[in-house]
C-alpha cells in the first residue's frame, strides 16, 4: 500500500516505522524539508522525504499526523490531492486542563472531512501515547490492543483495518465517523485519569463477560443490559 504521512512529529514516526516494516511504500511529508528528511532517515528502508503536497499525492491512504486545528487547515491547502484518498485521523482535540476542545461543536474528524470532502475521512489510533505505537507489538498480559476504528466509507475503513493489523492490534469497528467524536472524548478523560490522577483508565470497564451483568447473560443473552429500572 502506499502511505503518504503529513507530519514528521512522534506519531508519524511510530505508525510509519511500523508500515514500512510491514512493507508498505511510504513518504513523508513536512512543512520543513530538513525534518522530513530527518524522520525519513531514522526509519529507514525505502521512505521518502517529501512535501506536504507530494504525501498526499502519493498516498492511496494520507496519514494526518498534525496537531488539532492545524490538520483542517493542512487539509483544506491539499484538498485536490487527497481528492478520494483515504484520510487517517489521529489527533486529539485535548486542551490545557484535559478539556476537550471540541465540546458542544463538530468533533476534529468531522472538521477534518469537511476541510477535504473529497476525502474519505477515518478516526483510529487516537487513544494512545505515541510510545504505545512504538512497541513490538502493543500487547499487554498476553493481549494485542484493540483499535476502534470509525468511518463511513467500507473501502477506506478495510484498508484501515489492515494497517491497524499492521502495527500488531487488532481492529474493532467503533462504528461511523460520527461516532469519532466519542474517541475524541474518551482520549480526553483517559488522558485526565491517567496523567491528572494516576488512574488506570483500564480498570473502569468490566471484563466483557460482565458487560451486560451476569445475570442477564444467564437469563436473556444480554438483551436488557443497562435497562433503567
Amino acid at each position: 500500500m502506499r502511505i503518504g504521512v503529513l507530519g514528521t512529529g512522534n506519531m508519524a514516526d511510530a505508525l510509519a516505522t511500523h508500515w514500512v516494516r510491514a512493507g508498505h511504500e511510504v513518504t513523508i511529508g513536512g512543512r520543513d524539508a530538513h525534518k522530513a528528511e530527518r524522520l525519513a532517515t531514522r526509519i529507514g528502508g525505502s521512505v521518502k522525504p517529501a512535501s506536504l503536497c507530494a504525501a498526499a499525492e502519493s498516498g492511496q491512504v494520507v496519514l494526518a499526523a498534525l496537531p488539532f486545528g492545524a490538520g483542517a487547515d493542512v487539509a483544506r491547502d491539499l484538498h485536490a490531492a487527497l481528492e478520494g484518498k483515504v484520510l487517517l485521523d489521529c489527533s486529539n482535540p485535548v486542551g490545557p486542563g484535559f478539556r476537550l476542545l471540541t465540546e458542544g461543536g463538530l468533533s476534529a474528524a468531522i472538521q477534518l472531512a469537511a476541510a477535504a470532502p473529497g476525502a474519505h475521512v477515518v478516526k483510529a489510533f487516537n487513544l494512545c501515547h505515541e510510545d504505545v505505537w512504538r512497541m513490538r507489538p502493543p500487547v499487554f498480559d498476553g493481549r494485542a490492543l484493540a483499535v476502534p476504528i470509525c468511518g463511513d466509507d467500507e473501502t477506506a475503513v478495510a484498508r484501515v483495518r489492515e494497517l491497524v493489523q499492521d502495527v500488531g492490534c487488532k481492529p474493532v469497528a467503533g462504528g461511523g465517523l460520527e461516532q469519532a467524536g466519542l474517541l475524541e472524548a474518551t482520549a480526553a478523560l483517559f488522558i485526565a485519569l491517567w496523567v491528572g490522577e494516576g488512574a488506570d483508565a483500564q480498570a473502569i470497564a468490566p471484563p466483557l463477560a460482565y458487560a451486560a451483568g451476569p445475570s442477564h447473560q444467564e437469563t436473556d443473552g444480554g438483551t436488557s443490559a443497562f435497562r433503567l429500572g
